[in-house]
């Protein structure tokens, strides 16, 4: 091997190396504000605050969990695979912070989140199921549902957006609704993130305290604060009447973010069987150089100031 060629490996090294400490760096962006909720909760809790996990055993967990995620969507795709999560819980329970970890690393035209917003005037008169509907997976996809259709059963119930009779409709409709997804050959897996009344008191007023996150509360979320009990009893109904053998509930306990995120993508990855998938090796090829190629010049008014 030539010094050249000892050179031109050690460069490419260091390249790799700062490309793996700017994707360390995105996560520790994201886990900037878990740090200032943590503290709060020290100030305001103080001995009976819960020990926060080591940061070093998190995010080596994480990376693994995520490597892991990564050969589950080659499989997912390479075999065609309908994979739908939903994730439920109460308001700033943790559902965005797993979703995050779950698709910061994948492809997001195998994986992609939806999120829908209230329904309109013209959705409000189709059949209740019919707006997720369109956005079940093809075959080698995953879809995150970011709260589904449970609303229904949840915050419509509670806020009073639809009548008892609709509620029983849905929990005589929504079992086979699901059943028939199941049958359709889609693995449709159901998280219910859960966390007590005082942790949601801390993270509200966390969310209230920091400008980055006031938009997460909504005037919404401020009416459904008072109405726990109400949730709490909406919750226990829809758990009983909706954990079926063909879509079990699975409850993730959320009161500690890191934990609840190792916890639920380790679950994630083992509902679902899956495998190596072997490819080609990828080699570059040569870069063809034409003799009269000429880089035209941008001119300097079309950059981006340079301020960092």
């Amino acid at each position: 091997m030539s010094e050249r060629e000892t050179t031109d490996e050690r460069a490419l090294r260091e390249l790799i190396d700062e490309d793996f400490r700017d994707s360390m760096d995105e996560e520790l962006e994201l886990e900037l504000g878990d740090d200032q909720f943590d503290e709060f909760r020290r100030l305001e809790l103080g001995h009976q605050a819960h020990p926060s996990m080591d940061r070093r055993v998190y995010f080596k967990e994480l990376f693994r969990l995520q490597g892991e995620l990564v050969k589950l969507q080659d499989w997912v795709q390479h075999n065609k695979l309908k994979v739908v999560v939903l994730f439920e819980g109460r308001d700033s329970a943790g559902k965005g912070g797993a979703i995050k970890r779950i698709t910061q690393r994948l492809n997001p035209r195998v994986c992609r989140v939806a999120a829908l917003p209230a329904p309109n005037e013209r959705e409000r008169t189709q059949w209740y199921f019919q707006r997720y509907a369109t956005h079940l997976p093809a075959g080698g996809e995953i879809v995150l549902f970011d709260r589904s259709w449970y609303n229904r059963a949840g915050v419509e119930r509670v806020m009073g957006f639809c009548t008892e009779d609709q509620v029983e409709e849905f929990f005589r409709s929504v079992p086979e609704f699901e059943r028939m997804l199941v049958r359709s050959g889609i693995i449709l897996i159901k998280y219910w993130f859960s966390i007590t009344d005082e942790e949601q008191q801390f993270r509200f007023l966390m969310r209230i305290h920091d400008p980055l996150k006031q938009w997460k509360l909504s005037p919404m979320d401020v009416q459904a604060r008072s109405r726990w009990e109400q949730y709490t009893k909406a919750k226990e109904e829809m758990l009983h009447r909706t954990h079926i053998p063909e879509a079990p509930w699975w409850v993730v306990e959320a009161v500690d973010k890191k934990r609840a995120r190792l916890n639920c993508i380790s679950h994630l990855l083992s509902q679902i069987p899956y495998g190596e998938v072997q490819h080609e090796p990828v080699v570059l090829p040569e870069r063809v150089r034409s003799p009269d190629y000429r880089r035209e010049q941008i001119p300097p008014e079309l950059y981006v100031p340079s301020l960092y």
